[in-house]
This record gives structure tokens, C-alpha cells and sequence, in this order.
């Protein structure tokens, strides 16, 4: 179990944060991993990090929102490793405001990034992964917001909620061909793009940046506990590694109780 031994793992937005982490813990585990970035700079020494460590890895640029560089992003990745096994969309960013206050610039970025990056991506490693017949794993990065609101996310949480159903779908589509869809919806985890809203909320909700972390962030965990990226990487891990249509179409909250199905 937990094994990816020669698999081909696509992870986007994985030069820094949760994405980094779930490539480590996939090449760890014997998978062939592209770290797809935006950064190609930051990819590109995140993938010789893994090769310094006896894994193998590729960097690759990509803006999950242009179509071309998704469509050529995939066909580097098949060129230089023969196939795609896994795809992990995960590259996302966060905006926060008031809705009433929101740009529709700012709307439609965060839609782009996290809903049309899914769909592109996703379409690109079906398309291999339907070729070649030999099955896949498609995850998506949620969030506990896949499920809840919170104020200020509006964009963040119907990018969010969209997800479950796109996860859905092609876990109906793929089955024939023995590709899994699930997503993955994290609480909070202590990455930069957290670390950045802990500000904002505070000056928004006139409340110091202890206020936020302990009443907001973290008010409906069973233990006042961030959620880590360890904790994201292994679950991210063990839906890559499961080899069959039994576990699909599914939402795994990791949230340390925030959310409970």
C-alpha cells in the first residue's frame, strides 16, 4: 500500500507549500514526479531538491489558466516520461473581500486558476490516461470551503464547491477506463497563502491576528490544531496509491474536526 513505484505524478502549483510537499512524499514513494509551477525558477529547485535526495523529478512551467501552456506542460511531461498516472491540481491562490468589493478582474482570476486549471489539466491527463488504458488518479485540492462558507471567499468558495462537482463527473467518465477522481479539502494549513490572509481578516474584521487565528481560523477544530502539510501529502498519497473504482467521486475532509461528513 502507499506505494507509486515508477508512476508518473503531475502536481501543480508544487514549488512551494502543499504542492511541494505532497511531490517530496510522491517521490519518496517511488513515483516520477513534474512539478508544475508557475515559478519555473522556484520548480526548478524544487525538482533538483528531489533528485538530491535519490528521487526523480521535472520541472515544468505552467500557468494553469493559459491553455497552451497546459496542453504543451502535458506533452513535456509525456514526452520525457512515456505517460501520466497521477495529476494533483493543486495550484490555487486566495483573495480576500467583500463581495460587494470584489473586481469581477479579481473574480474571474480566482475562477481561472482554481476551476479552469482543474478542467485544463485535467482534460489534458484524461486524454493520456484514456489512451493508454491502464487506468489513473485525478485529485483535486478543496477545501473544508468545498463544503462551507466563510465571509470574504466568495470566488475561493465557489471555486471550491465547483470542484466536487467536476471531481464528480469525471469520476463517471473515467471509470470505464479506470481513472478515480476524488478531492482532497484541507482546513487550514500554515502555508504562505494562509499566512497572508491572517492580516487582511484582522484588518477587515477590526480583530488583532491572534483574534483571527484562534476565533476564525481555527474556532471548530476538536483541538485548536492547524492542519499540516504532512497531513495533506499522506492523504494526498494513499488516494494516488488506490488502485481501484471503489474509492471515487469523494470528498476527504483534513481538518482536524473542522468539518465533519
Amino acid at each position: 500500500m502507499n506505494r507509486l513505484d515508477g508512476k508518473v505524478c503531475v502536481v501543480t502549483g508544487a514549488a512551494s507549500g502543499i504542492g511541494r510537499r505532497i511531490a517530496e512524499v510522491y517521490a519518496r514513494a517511488g513515483g516520477r514526479v513534474a512539478i508544475a509551477d508557475l515559478q519555473l525558477e522556484a520548480a526548478e529547485a524544487a525538482a533538483r531538491q528531489i533528485r538530491d535526495d535519490g528521487g526523480d523529478a521535472l520541472a515544468v512551467a505552467m500557468d494553469v489558466a493559459d491553455e497552451a501552456q497546459v496542453v504543451d506542460g502535458i506533452a513535456a511531461v509525456v514526452a520525457h516520461y512515456g505517460r501520466i498516472d497521477v495529476l494533483v491540481s493543486n495550484a490555487g491562490i486566495q483573495i480576500v473581500n467583500r463581495l460587494v468589493d470584489f473586481s469581477l478582474a479579481d473574480w474571474r482570476r480566482m475562477l481561472a486558476i482554481h476551476l479552469d486549471g482543474a478542467f485544463l489539466t485535467t482534460r489534458e491527463c484524461l486524454r493520456d490516461m484514456e489512451r493508454r488504458g491502464s487506468g489513473g488518479a485525478i485529485i483535486y485540492m478543496g477545501s473544508v470551503h468545498s463544503h462551507l462558507a466563510s465571509p470574504l471567499k466568495a470566488p475561493y468558495v465557489t471555486a471550491k464547491h465547483g470542484l466536487l462537482g467536476l471531481a464528480r463527473t469525471v469520476a463517471k467518465e473515467g471509470a470505464r477506463h479506470g481513472v478515480r477522481a476524488n478531492v482532497i479539502c484541507p482546513g487550514f494549513v500554515r502555508t504562505p497563502l494562509v499566512d497572508k490572509q491572517i492580516p487582511e481578516q484582522a484588518k477587515e474584521f477590526g480583530i488583532s491576528e491572534e483574534e483571527v487565528v484562534r476565533n476564525i481560523m481555527l474556532k471548530d477544530t476538536v483541538d485548536g490544531e492547524f492542519t499540516t502539510v504532512d497531513d495533506v501529502a499522506n492523504v494526498a498519497l494513499a488516494l494516488a496509491a488506490f488502485e481501484t473504482n471503489a474509492l471515487t467521486g469523494q470528498s476527504l475532509v483534513v481538518s482536524h474536526g473542522w468539518f465533519m461528513q
